[in-house]
C-alpha cells in the first residue's frame, strides 16, 4: 500500500475500535493505539474505543467506553472483558460505525467480530500480540494448537488482518489465516532521536566510562528474558567495560534482578526519560522471539543504536543482518553474547550499523502508515457495501 488520504472527498468512515487495554503506556500496543488516536483526530475520522482497561474519564483523549471485566490470571495488570456484545451494544449502536477494528483476540474482540457479522458491519483486525508463542513460557505448550484454531476462526471472520511485519505475515499465512495485509508500525523520529543523548544521564548512573547495552520493554518471561540473563552473565566473564541497563517493569523484575547482578534497572520509563535512555545507550539487545513488530527495536534505531535481535519474530523483520543490525540464533545465549562482543570489539562496525539503522528508521513515518490504513478502511467499507467481502 502506498496511497494518500483525500480529506476533502466526503464524509469520513466511522470506526469503532476494540482493544485489550487503553491504559496509556501499558505496553507497545497501547502506545501504537494512542498514536492512532492522534492520527484520527488530525484527519477528522470519527472514532470510539471499547476496552476493559481505561484511563480516568478526565484523561481520555477521545470517546471511550469501559466494558465490564474480570482480572486476567496470568498478568494481574490486565483484565478480560466479560464475554458478549450486550456489554457494548447500546453505545455501539448510538455511534453507528461503518467499520469495526479489533486490536486483540480476547473475548472483547471475539464479541466484536460476532456483532459485526450479525449486523452487516465489516470487521478488520491488527495482529498485535503473538499469543500462541507464549505457551512455552507458561508450561502450556499443548495449548498452542488450540490457540491457532481459535485465531483462525476469529480472524477469518474479518475482511482484513493487518500484519505489522513480514515474518509474522508469513507465519499467519502458514497457519491458514486469510485476507492478510502488510501494514508496519512507524516511529516518532522527533521523540526518538540521537539528540537526546546525555552524558549527565550516564554519569548519574555511574556508567559514563562503559559501553551501555540496553534492554527496553515489559519484564515478562515471554520476552526471552532468561536468554538475556544468561547472555549477560557470559559477557561479564569476558568484558568488564560494558553494562546492561534495563528500562521497563513487570512481574519478572524481582527474579531478573537476582539473575543479573551488576545490571542497572531503571523501572518503567516514558516521555523524555525514555528518549534519553535510548539515545544515551550504545547497543540494543532484543532477544525476544514473540514480537509481532518490535516497537522497541525501531525506536532504538531512530535513537542511534545498533540493534542485536533474535532471528525469529517480528523484530527481525526490521533488521538487515550486518547492515542495520545483527541477528542472533533464537534462544541461544552464547550466540547472543558473541554478537554483542563483536560490536564491542569493533566500534567502527557498530557505528556503521547504527548509522544505517538510523537512516532506515527515519523512513518509517507514522503519517504514511496511517494514511494507508485509512485508505484501506475506505476500500473495505466500499467493497463490503458492493458485496465484495473478504477480498484478499
Amino acid at each position: 500500500m502506498n496511497r494518500q488520504v483525500d480529506n476533502s472527498s466526503g464524509p469520513q468512515v466511522r470506526v469503532a475500535y476494540f482493544a485489550g487495554s487503553m491504559k496509556p503506556g501499558q505496553d507497545g500496543v497501547t502506545r501504537v493505539l494512542y498514536r492512532l488516536v492522534d492520527a484520527l483526530e488530525s484527519r477528522g475520522v470519527p472514532n470510539i474505543f471499547f476496552s476493559p482497561v481505561m484511563p480516568p474519564e478526565g484523561e481520555r483523549r477521545t470517546q471511550m467506553v469501559e466494558v465490564p471485566s474480570v482480572q486476567f490470571p496470568l498478568h494481574r495488570e490486565y483484565r478480560l472483558a466479560v464475554p458478549g456484545h450486550k456489554r457494548f451494544e447500546r453505545d455501539l449502536k448510538e455511534f453507528s460505525p461503518d467499520l469495526l477494528h479489533i486490536n486483540s483476540p480476547c473475548s472483547l474482540g471475539h464479541a466484536a467480530v460476532r456483532y459485526g457479522n450479525r449486523h452487516g458491519i465489516p470487521v478488520v483486525a491488527t495482529y498485535h500480540t503473538h499469543f500462541p508463542s507464549y505457551a512455552r513460557y507458561y508450561g502450556i505448550t499443548p495449548l498452542t494448537g488450540l490457540a491457532w484454531n481459535y485465531l483462525r476462526s476469529l480472524y477469518n471472520g474479518c475482511e482484513r488482518v493487518y500484519a505489522p511485519s513480514e515474518p509474522i505475515m508469513k507465519e499467519l499465512n502458514t497457519q491458514g489465516i486469510l485476507n492478510l495485509r502488510f501494514l508496519p508500525h512507524g516511529v516518532d523520529t522527533g521523540k526518538f532521536h540521537p539528540g537526546f543523548r546525555s552524558q549527565e544521564w550516564r554519569e548519574r548512573l555511574g556508567i559514563q566510562r562503559k559501553s551501555v547495552l540496553l534492554f527496553a520493554g515489559r519484564l515478562v518471561w515471554e520476552k526471552d528474558l532468561r536468554t538475556l540473563a544468561q547472555a549477560y552473565r557470559l559477557l561479564r566473564l569476558r568484558r568488564n567495560d560494558a553494562v546492561l541497563v534495563v528500562a521497563g517493569d513487570g512481574p519478572a523484575r524481582k527474579e531478573l534482578e537476582g539473575l543479573m547482578p551488576g545490571a542497572v534497572f531503571l523501572g518503567f520509563q516514558s516521555g523524555t526519560a525514555l528518549s534519553t535512555a535510548y539515545a544515551s545507550s550504545d547497543i540494543l539487545i532484543m532477544p525476544s522471539t514473540t514480537e509481532t513488530f518490535g516497537n522497541v527495536t525501531i525506536e532504538a534505531m531512530a535513537s542511534g543504536l545498533a540493534p542485536v535481535c533474535a532471528a525469529e519474530g517480528g523484530a527481525c523483520g526490521l533488521v538487515q543482518n550486518g547492515v542495520t543490525g545483527l541477528l542472533t540464533r533464537p534462544r541461544d545465549p552464547a550466540d547472543l553474547m558473541e554478537k554483542i562482543l563483536g560490536l564491542l570489539k569493533h566500534p567502527g562496525q557498530r557505528a556503521a550499523i547504527a548509522d544505517q539503522a538510523l537512516q532506515f528508521a527515519r523512513m518509517q513515518t507514522w503519517d504514511r502508515i496511517f494514511d494507508e490504513l485509512i485508505c484501506d478502511y475506505e476500500e473495505v467499507v466500499a467493497g463490503f457495501r458492493r458485496g465484495h467481502r473478504k477480498a484478499a
